[in-house]
């Protein structure tokens, strides 16, 4: 099987099912837990939004000019409370009109510790598979982007904003009590919160008490002792049993490999008999 990676699609279930597209194909990996597979970058790269052949990708698979042209490659995507659509400086106001200004939750969650994060709607609950994360719990709804960036500053001063991929690929992370947790950053961030709500408007951040946490249980056979990163810009042959998967990562008994880093690289999946 050969075609162009893009991060893995992931669904709800338990454990959460991995499927990895190929060009148009969908594989289905949870039943291949426990067998040896290959795969083989074939030396060809596509931009994951226009598909011109490439040497080299950026942002995890787009050509340079899409790169410094897509609203979606710029910084304000990483950091929302950059946020410079007021200024009149967007790469792509209409595009920014569509993603931007809808509602976003701010969650906490429990990957290789606990961590305050933002994400879309639409988006829950991949962004949080995505990460690894064991537990999560949304804890605000606000009406932008923009604002949900600035809250998580706030809460950031408090609690992490990022996860430690290798940590989270070592071990299953302890359960903790996300909604005493809640309770607590948002009594420590209170005045914050209440000034971003005084300047976007009182319906601007909508508290959610009655939120439950999401538990998520991932397809893992073993858990790797050391983890070693395989690179298919450094060697195009990557294979190995395949013991579990978490994240965008594959746990082979040999490494693990990010499949999200390499969208749009040509591999070739083979599984021996």
């Amino acid at each position: 099987m050969k075609g162009c990676l893009r991060k893995m699609e992931v669904f709800l279930t338990e454990p959460v099912s991995y499927q990895m597209p190929l060009g148009e194909a969908r594989i289905a990996l949870n039943p291949l837990i426990g067998k040896k597979i290959q795969l083989h970058f074939t030396g060809q790269i596509f931009c994951i939004h226009c598909n011109r052949k490439i040497n080299k990708s950026f942002n995890q698979g787009y050509c340079y000019p899409c790169f410094t042209s897509l609203a979606q490659c710029d910084m304000c995507i990483m950091k929302p409370e950059t946020c410079h659509f007021d200024q009149g400086t967007c790469r792509e106001p209409d595009w920014a009109k569509q993603f931007c200004f809808q509602p976003h939750y701010v969650y906490l969650a429990n990957s290789s510790a606990i961590k305050v994060g933002i994400t879309r709607e639409n988006q829950i609950p991949t962004r949080w598979i995505d990460q690894g994360a064991v537990q999560a719990l949304p804890i605000l709804k606000v009406k932008s982007r923009y604002i949900s960036g600035l809250v998580e500053v706030a809460i950031a001063q408090h609690v992490s904003d990022k996860t430690s991929w290798q940590r989270m690929l070592k071990s299953q992370a302890e359960t903790v009590d996300l909604a005493a947790r809640r309770d607590q950053l948002l009594t420590e961030c209170e005045q914050e919160i209440a000034e971003i709500g005084q300047r976007f408007g009182d319906d601007s951040i909508e508290f959610l008490p009655d939120a439950e946490v999401v538990d998520i249980f991932y397809p893992i056979l073993t858990y790797p002792a050391k983890v070693k990163s395989f690179n298919f810009d450094k060697n195009p042959d990557v294979s190995g049993v395949l013991e579990g998967i978490k994240g965008q990562y594959l746990l082979l008994d040999t490494g693990v490999i990010n499949i999200r880093k390499f969208g749009g690289y040509e591999v070739e999946l083979s599984v021996p008999d």
